[in-house]
Order: structure tokens, then sequence, then C-alpha cells
């Protein structure tokens, strides 16, 4: 099949899925479609299953391309199953048929951390220059008022860009805002947050820019790759830090 049949299969389970994104996976050797004489990719059921099983355990378990790929060559090498019937499961959550972890849950609890029952996964860091949102759009988007995004915007967590827009991103930073506020955090407490933030983006720059500097055509895209992978996983650790402070603090 074509790699738009590709992309028809999995983009109702990953949405975010593109064709450069499959090329950037072929070219770090984790996909390996045949090619026709004229040169056009074909993809096998056994190439569309091998990259849900790598987009899956990128979305749900966070995993780096180097740790997939060395599962990808255990599988190969007859040491490991690729587990088509796990991956599908994790990757059509609550659907008919397909079993689901189950996952405890307390009454009345507020789900901490969490705007919209939302995780962040490396496809999600992908920046989207094309969306460009006004003051207005964004107070709608977001439900918040003048005086709470003027404060966003002093304490420089917002910032809208030369022409005065927003980015899409903008619009959950402010709903987490206005979410943390119903605790009593205003945007100068925030600004903590911020300034950490400055300084893991800077140190994940600072790794992926020998990569970027490489003279071959895919340096860049693998760059960015890396960022978002690390983010990702920064994001986890970060969690988890968090997590376990606050059992330290509360004496548990």
């Amino acid at each position: 099949m074509s790699i738009g049949s590709v992309l028809d299969l999995l983009r109702p389970d990953f949405p975010d899925v593109t064709i450069s994104k499959i090329r950037f996976l072929e070219s770090e050797g984790l996909i390996r479609p045949e090619r026709t004489p004229s040169g056009y990719r074909r993809f096998s059921v056994a190439d569309c299953e091998r990259l849900r099983f790598i987009l899956t355990a990128q979305r749900d378990q966070y995993l780096p391309l180097k740790v997939i790929k060395e599962q990808l060559e255990a599988i190969d090498s007859g040491a490991a199953t690729l587990g088509v019937r796990e991956a599908r499961a994790r990757s059509h959550p609550g659907r008919p048929g397909v079993a689901e972890p189950e996952r405890p849950q307390g009454r009345g609890q507020r789900a901490l951390g969490v705007v919209g029952d939302h995780r962040v996964t490396p496809e999600e860091l992908r920046f989207d220059h094309e969306i460009r949102l006004t003051r207005d759009d964004l107070l709608e988007q977001a439900g918040v008022d003048e005086r709470f995004l003027n404060d966003l915007i002093r304490a420089n967590l917002v910032v809208p860009g030369p022409a005065g827009f927003f980015g899409a991103d903008d619009v959950p930073l402010v709903r987490t805002a206005r979410a943390m506020a119903e605790f009593g955090l205003e945007a100068r407490h925030l600004r903590a947050f911020k300034l950490a933030a400055d300084r893991e983006a800077a140190l994940l720059a600072q790794i992926a820019a020998p990569i970027a500097k490489s003279r071959d055509a895919g340096a860049r895209a693998r760059a960015e790759e890396t960022v978002r992978e690390l983010a990702a996983l920064s994001l986890s650790l970060h969690t988890h830090l968090v997590k376990a402070a606050v059992r330290n603090a509360l004496g548990n």
C-alpha cells in the first residue's frame, strides 16, 4: 500500500502522524518499506503494525527512538514479539472488545496536574506556526478575562508575537494557569515554573545543537525530534520528582 493509505489507517488512532514523520522513522532505520522500480514506497501490513508499535510506544510510554529501535531489533532477531494485540489495545482505548487496564480512582478526587485529562507526548510538542490567535480569540477559547490575561503577560508567562498574535499553545497554557488560580496561585507565583521551564529548554537545546549543526539533509529534523522526545521525558521526570517531593513534604 502507498504511504497515503498508511496514513489513512493510522490517523484515526494517531491524528498527528504525518508523511514527514513516517519518512523520518524510515531514515532512522525503524521501518524499511519496499521500493517499487520507480522508487515509490510500498508498505505491507507488517510495516503498518510496526509503525503502530512505534507510535504507541512514543505516545503511551514516552520511549525515545533509541529504545524503541532496540526493542524492534529484539523483535527482528526473534528475542521478543511485536505484541500487535497489546499495541492495538493501547491505541484503541475504550473500544468495544479491546481490554484496557483498570485505573483506580477515588471518589471526588480532582485530577491534579491535568487539564482536560490530557498527557503530553513528543508528537504534541511539534510547533504549529500557522495558527495565530487574536487577543479576543485567546480570551474566548481559554475562558478568562482581560485582567487575568494581562497578569500572565506581565509575568512573562504568555508572550504575544511581534504582530500581537498568540499561538495555539497559549490556550492550554492559560487554561492551566486559570485552574491553578482556583488554588490561590496567582501569576506571580507561577513565575517559578516559567524560570524552571526556560532552564530545561536551554539544556535540551544545548543537547540537540550538535545534531542540528550536522551537514546531512535530515539533521534539523533529527534535532527537533530529539528535543521533542527529551521534552516529553523531562515532563515525566518532573511529574515524578514533584510527586516524591510532595510525599516527603507531607511526611508520607
